[in-house]
């Protein structure tokens, strides 16, 4: 079974990904950590990461794998922390617009996920990445909200106000891409969870999923 969960940065989809994931035994997988991966490999060869035809040679040979609980880039485990940073923050919407990169991430998440019980999310899981999955939720979140999580994350150097002017940028790079925009499936079930605890998020989502099994 794929469990396949979207939604805008900040809505909860890692935290309620990972809880399915270490409850039900599937493997989680965290689709952003692919692109920031390769942002944080763009960013190391200083290139200029907005230069296409800069970044797509770099990128071109790269292999990316899930494997237990850990995503690794050419065959060597990526640091968590290099890759949630401001600088990577910057970057990682415009590099994920591009078709190449994309492509090579979606075909990294389908291999795997392939033949095993996943939960996998993303802002096109449901709609790109696994069209055809069996179970299909859409987290969303206010800006506010979602930026009140992240400043008590404590993760940033930003302010509250910039945070929440960064994700409303973010926000409209993602649902502008030509490709794996952010997007609401028809057959996606849709939580707001602004006014949510996780765990009350969580027991919905797996009444979904007990429901679908």
């Amino acid at each position: 079974m794929i469990v396949a969960i979207d939604g805008p940065a900040g809505s909860g989809k890692s935290a309620i990904a990972r809880m399915v994931g270490e409850n039900t035994g599937f493997t989680y997988i965290n689709s952003g950590l692919f692109y920031r991966a390769l942002t944080r490999k763009v960013l190391d060869s200083g290139c200029d990461p907005s230069r296409r035809e800069q970044v797509l040679p770099i990128v071109a040979d790269t292999e990316l794998r899930w494997r237990d609980g850990r995503l690794y880039l050419d065959g060597k485990p990526v640091p968590a922390a290099s890759l949630r940073t401001d600088e990577v923050d910057s970057h990682v919407a415009q590099l994920s617009s591009f078709p190449e990169l994309r492509q090579l991430v979606n075909t990294a998440l389908r291999s795997s996920a392939r033949d095993q019980d996943s939960v996998v999310e993303g802002r096109d899981i449901t709609t790109v990445v696994f069209p055809d999955a069996e179970v299909k939720i859409y987290l969303d979140a206010s800006i506010e909200a979602r930026a009140e999580r992240r400043y008590k994350e404590n993760t940033s150097g930003l302010s509250l106000d910039a945070l929440k002017a960064a994700i409303a940028e973010r926000d409209q790079r993602d649902r502008d891409k030509q490709q794996g925009s952010l997007q609401l499936s028809e057959d996606a079930v849709h939580l707001d969870t602004s006014d949510l605890t996780i765990n009350t998020v969580y027991e919905t989502v797996m009444e979904i999923i007990q429901s679908k099994r």
